[in-house]
């Protein structure tokens, strides 16, 4: 029996303009919520994902954010443009 892979990414920084201070935490939890979420739905994007190694620096250029979304929500479409950013 193989041991689950384990993937750890790490962001060093977010830049979030246009966001209250206040709302960092809930944007953090909802992106590393939905990155967990899609990456172990996909075995094709996780393997995609382990074959880029380590990667200095991910600049993913604009997100589209629905207007007046919860914090939680934002995360979730960051965590969706950075999967974009990942495809190879």
């Amino acid at each position: 029996m193989n041991a689950p892979l384990r993937v750890v990414i790490h962001i060093d920084e977010l830049v979030l303009r246009g966001f209250r201070p206040e709302d960092r935490h809930a944007i953090a939890a909802g992106l590393q919520a939905e990155l967990a979420r899609l990456y172990a739905a996909s075995p094709d994007a996780l393997q995609a994902l382990t074959g880029r190694g380590d990667v200095a620096r991910l600049r993913i250029g604009e997100v589209s954010v629905t207007a007046g979304s919860r914090p939680a929500r934002v995360g979730r479409q960051l965590a969706g443009g950075i999967q974009r950013g990942l495809q190879p």
